[in-house]
């Protein structure tokens, strides 16, 4: 320690010697000797190896002061000492010893500065303490000064001060007891007044109060009757909550909503406001039913308020079902409107909130704006929960009341207002919660079919009454009439109507695009009975006479000239029955005119041709249409239900005017597959066969037959034996194309009814338009047919046919008789056909099917009586085409179709007269057209001209061949 003074001395620095004591930590460090440092300044400097040196002492030197190093490297000598190995470890150690002194010495240098700095500092800190104590002895000696100065009598005065301070506070303890004495009278004030957030806010001032004065025996007493009037203030608001289901105030609601923030329970006053919106709905339907069963009842007799409301729905009477219904629907629409606007109070008040605590955002309140976040995050949540719940409860209530009565008996006005109503509801539902209301779908849906198929009964029954009274005369409406101009299809034509511009609708129009609850917020009821405006509106569809005006009642009879009047489907060359489409080529004025005149119209204008029974059908489309509008649920029952219209028409039709069997036997196809396909199906599924009801038949089959209808009968009205009438067909033509009028008016409805039938069953509607509804113009064909089999007598031309000689040897230049008859019989039935196109305007294509069944019906006949020659020759064959040629020539005069039908049919036959065997057999094989005795004969009158007996043979066979699979 001495040399380490010795070294500081040298480098001009003073010791203090007081300081040295405090250094002992130091003392215990073994200071380098003079020689030892004289040997560390002969060491060599380089740092490395200065640093490698001290890096090769062992760890156990630098372990702890208790560590004896001599120990320790004595126990190391080996047990055979040598003096050159020991002098070597002595020299090792002398270098470490150096090396560790060096780094010693060169720190101790190193700090040197700073050592200074800290002794420095310890002298002016003792300095700083002798002061202290200086000051210290002073402040003692002055206090004792000014102990000795004070007297008894200042302290008196300031002991009186203090009491006076005291009695102070004591007259406001006592001023405010008072006030809280005097408080609930204001309580009760504030009550009545329904401010019931300032009497809270007055309770719990007095509250706080009260808790301040707690020590007062009067207080205690006070402070629980506080908390009685915090309870009935709680109660008074419960109430107070109540009173918005039904009638929302927004002022009472935001009064009630402060009055429970201040109490800290607004969660738990939007649980008590879904309670109360509950209770309300269960209250409000039960009485409203409950007022007019005891109206109907006509007594006050409480046997009905003890009644479950489903019991009580089944007293409701059918005179005062839709008025209590209507009234349910407007208390409940007031409930949830009361709901509604709710929520749009909550809406509102969070976007104001937010914006405040937006604006006035710091972090003292962060707490509180949590909490408050965390509220409407629990109110909003609750409110938009309770949609569900509420409209759920409501569906359930209206159900309970539709399902109470038996609607199978309403009258039809009233069972659509009913569905209206409920439609109405079903769109509160959705504009509420979203809900597709599929309780109140189910049980009107029951309703509806439980309805309609009673109503659909009576409707068949109806229709086969009218079409069974029918006398098939037309219905003189005008050539504008359509469907959409009926009352029963208003509801399609509002549908239909085009858009109107924002800027040029009219304000009713405008509130149309807005949801109920907005338009009807501020007042008013979406289900208010509104006044039957159908007095207003009038059908404008029948025309005088069955002529749009005078002018065309006169114009009726003028030349048949003009090119104006003349339908544009006249205006083609022809049209194809199949496609309707018309080949594209020109049409001359004479082709025009021989169109007009194959018309057969007194130029009445083209109106629909239709019987009232067809009207009526319609109009029973139109009201299944708009129930199945206001209910689609039940669309699919609907349409099925108007099929069978659509169906029992034709079938009557068919049954009337087109059931011959005589005819139907004939094998020319008259009927199409599809067409026969379709009635049977309807006999099957829609007509009763069986007149009286077999009581032995079982339940099954009696229900099955209260679904069918029995076969209509034609009115004994209708003649259809009178050739002068040519077999009632102005009634058979009426009949027909009401028919394919009213199968038009489906092909019309179709992508209305597309649109609303589920799409599981869309393919009925498919299979219904496809097989039932476009068979309808294929009636035609046996209906008119009759008339074409009986208006020409076919016999007569046959005898007449007879009697011609066929064998002549001469060709002849003069046709026969026949034809002359055959011609005037065909004039006839063109001057019969004019006289029916006076009562009835006949259509082109009826014309055309008329006379191509009369033309294929004298066609066949000639071919039959060519059969039935038992000799000819080459020249008559000849002369057969003569007379062939000479009909169709005077026949093109009289009609106008193009090409003449079973023109080849005839020509064939005759021109097979001229086949050599061989080309015959090969003939026979490929016309199987021809009947076998028609066959037979040919070969026969062919015998002995080019053909033996051999090859006579030999074509017998193969006739017998082509018959055999026809047995």
């Amino acid at each position: 320690m001495q040399k380490i003074k010795s070294l500081m001395t040298r480098q001009g620095l003073r010791i203090p010697q007081e300081s040295v004591n405090d250094l002992s930590p130091i003392e215990s460090f073994r200071i380098p000797t003079k020689e030892e440092f004289r040997e560390l300044h002969e060491e060599p400097t380089d740092p490395q190896a200065q640093q490698e040196i001290i890096n090769s002492i062992e760890e156990v030197y630098f372990s702890n002061d208790s560590f004896d190093i001599v120990k320790y490297e004595l126990e190391r000598l080996p047990p055979v000492l040598s003096l050159q190995e020991l002098e070597e470890y002595r020299d090792k150690l002398k270098q470490q010893q150096a090396a560790v002194s060096k780094k010693v010495a060169d720190l101790i240098l190193e700090k040197q500065p700073a050592y200074v700095e800290e002794l420095e500092r310890v002298t002016s800190l003792q300095t700083g303490l002798q002061l202290a104590a200086v000051i210290c002895t002073n402040g003692r000696r002055h206090l004792n000064i000014a102990k000795e100065g004070f007297t008894q009598t200042s302290l008196g005065l300031l002991a009186n001060q203090r009491k006076r301070q005291l009695l102070i506070g004591l007259l406001k303890s006592l001023r405010t007891i008072k006030t809280l004495q005097r408080t609930d009278v204001r309580l009760s004030e504030m009550l009545e007044e329904e401010d019931y957030p300032g009497a809270i806010q007055l309770c719990l001032e007095c509250q706080k109060a009260a808790s301040t004065f707690k020590h007062y025996s009067c207080i205690s007493e006070l402070n629980s009757k506080l908390q009685d009037t915090l309870e009935q203030i709680e109660e008074q608001l419960d109430v107070a909550l109540s009173k918005i289901c039904k009638n929302f105030d927004i002022n009472h609601y935001t009064k009630v909503q402060q009055a429970y923030r201040l109490l800290g329970k607004t969660q738990t006053a939007m649980d008590q406001l879904h309670m109360h919106f509950t209770q309300a709905i269960h209250n409000t339907v039960f009485q409203v039913v409950l007022g007019y069963v005891e109206l109907c009842a006509g007594n006050t007799d409480t046997k009905f308020q003890k009644l479950q409301y489903k019991d009580l729905c089944t007293h409701i009477t059918s005179d005062s079902y839709i008025p209590c219904l209507a009234d349910l629907c407007k208390a409940l629409w007031e409930v949830m409107l009361s709901y509604y606007r709710t929520m749009q109070w909550h809406e509102n008040h969070d976007q104001d909130e937010a914006a405040v605590v937006s604006s006035v955002s710091d972090g003292n309140n962060v707490m509180g704006t949590e909490e408050n976040s965390f509220d409407r995050n629990y109110v909003k949540k609750k409110l938009e929960h309770g949609l569900s719940r509420i409209w759920q409860d409501v569906q359930l209530k209206v159900k309970t009341y539709l399902l109470g009565t038996d609607l199978s008996n309403f009258k039809y006005d009233d069972f659509i207002f009913v569905l209206d109503v409920i439609s109405r509801l079903m769109q509160v539902g959705e504009e509420f919660c979203g809900s597709k209301s599929e309780v109140l779908q189910e049980s009107i849906r029951k309703q509806s079919v439980n309805y309609f198929k009673t109503y659909h009964r009576t409707r068949l029954e109806e229709l086969r009454m009218f079409l069974e009274n029918e006398t098939w005369e037309l219905c003189p409406v005008k050539s504008s009439f359509n469907i959409l101009q009926l009352h029963e299809f208003k509801f399609m034509e509002q549908s239909r109507s085009p858009p109107v511009s924002p800027s040029k609708q009219p304000a009713s129009a405008i509130s149309a695009t807005l949801t109920l609850f907005e338009q009807y917020c501020n007042g008013g009821n979406p289900f208010e009975i509104q006044a039957d405006n159908k007095d207003d509106e009038t059908e404008d569809v029948l025309a005088s006479n069955g002529y749009e005006s005078d002018e065309q009642e006169k114009g009726a009879y003028q030349e048949y000239d003009s090119d104006s009047d003349v339908p544009e489907e006249l205006k083609r060359d022809y049209v194809d029955e199949q496609t309707g489409d018309a080949p594209i080529k020109s049409v001359s004025r004479e082709t025009l005119r021989s169109r007009k005149r194959s018309d057969y119209n007194l130029n009445k204008v083209n109106a629909p041709i239709l019987t009232n029974t067809t009207l009526n059908v319609i109009r029973l489309v139109g009201k299944y249409m708009q129930m199945m509008n206001i209910l689609k649920p039940i669309a699919f029952d609907v349409i099925h239900f108007m099929s069978q219209l659509f169906d029992y028409y034709l079938y009557a039709v068919y049954t009337f005017f087109g059931r011959n069997d005589t005819f139907e036997s004939t094998g020319l196809g008259l009927s199409s597959s599809r067409l026969r396909t379709t009635l049977n199906r309807i006999q099957e599924s829609l007509i009763d066969l069986e007149v009286s009801a077999d009581p032995s038949g079982t339940l099954t089959a009696a229900e099955e037959r209260k679904e069918k209808v029995p076969s209509p009968h034609l009115s004994h009205l209708v003649v259809l034996t009178s050739g002068n009438s040519l077999y009632g067909l102005a009634e058979r033509v009426v009949a027909t194309e009401s028919l394919v009028f009213l199968a038009e008016q489906f092909e019309f409805l179709q992508p209305h009814l597309d649109a609303v039938m589920p799409a599981a069953k869309k393919p009925f509607l498919q299979q219904f338009y496809s097989q039932t509804v476009s068979t309808a113009s294929e009636l035609r064909k046996p209906v008119y047919w009759i008339v074409a089999a009986k208006a020409i007598d076919y016999e007569q031309m046959l005898l007449l046919m007879a009697n011609v000689k066929w064998d002549v040897k001469e060709i002849m230049s003069q046709h026969n008789v026949y034809v002359d008859a055959l011609l005037k019989e065909f004039e006839e039935f063109n001057r019969r056909l004019n006289e029916v196109s006076k009562r009835v305007r006949i259509p082109l294509p009826v014309s055309n099917i008329l006379w191509e069944h009369c033309i294929r019906l004298a066609n066949r006949t000639l071919v039959e009586g060519y059969a039935n020659v038992k000799k000819c020759s080459n020249e008559g064959r000849a002369l057969m085409q003569l007379d062939f040629q000479q009909f169709l020539m005077k026949l093109e005069k009289l009609t106008d179709i193009r090409p003449i039908p079973d023109k080849e049919f005839v020509e064939t036959y005759i021109k097979a007269y001229y086949l050599t065997e061989n080309d015959m057999e090969r003939w026979i094989k490929e016309h199987r057209e021809y009947s076998t005795k028609q066959l037979t004969n040919l070969v026969n009158v062919c015998l002995g001209s080019h053909i033996n007996k051999k090859a006579r043979q030999k074509l017998l066979a193969a006739i017998d061949d082509i018959d055999r699979p026809k047995r």
